[in-house]
């Protein structure tokens, strides 16, 4: 299934698992993406990601013909380091301004492909979005 977003990830115990960022087209997806790339995240996908079920996780990877792409608006599409592929730990919904983000959100999960994965809300143009994934990913025992 091809999902509208992006896809970053952290390596962890040798696998490269991840955050799927979606929300509406000019939400702020890329360059949330982008900026968590400068953080130390490595790109999976941009724009597009293909999701697939396995062994009871799910995981994701860019189209090939946009593998090792993303867009900079402003700029265009640029090359980036990429994996192949990771699994996805989490999703982020990119919300529109900060006040729809939760202060102390209850867990809330989405059934992806037959799999259940936990969702965070979060304003891609806040400074400390790429910190506040890495914590999400964290309290998920996903450390990098």
């Amino acid at each position: 299934m091809i999902r509208h977003g992006g896809l970053i990830a952290l390596r962890h115990q040798g696998l490269w698992r991840g955050a799927l960022i979606e929300g509406p087209s000019g939400a702020g997806k890329s360059d949330l993406a982008l900026r968590a790339l400068d953080q130390g995240f490595r790109l999976v996908a941009d724009d597009r990601v293909v999701t697939f079920a396995a062994g009871g996780r799910l995981y994701g990877r860019a189209p090939e013909t946009l593998a090792g792409l993303i867009e900079v608006r402003g700029l265009g599409v640029v090359t980036a380091a990429a994996v192949s592929f990771a699994e996805i730990a989490l999703v982020i919904r990119c919300v529109d301004t900060p006040g729809r983000v939760e202060r102390l959100p209850e867990p809330r999960f989405e059934r992806i492909a037959g799999v259940d994965v936990p969702v965070f809300d979060l304003w891609p143009p806040e400074p400390a979005a790429p910190a506040k994934i890495r914590r999400m990913m964290q309290s998920l025992g996903v450390q990098s």
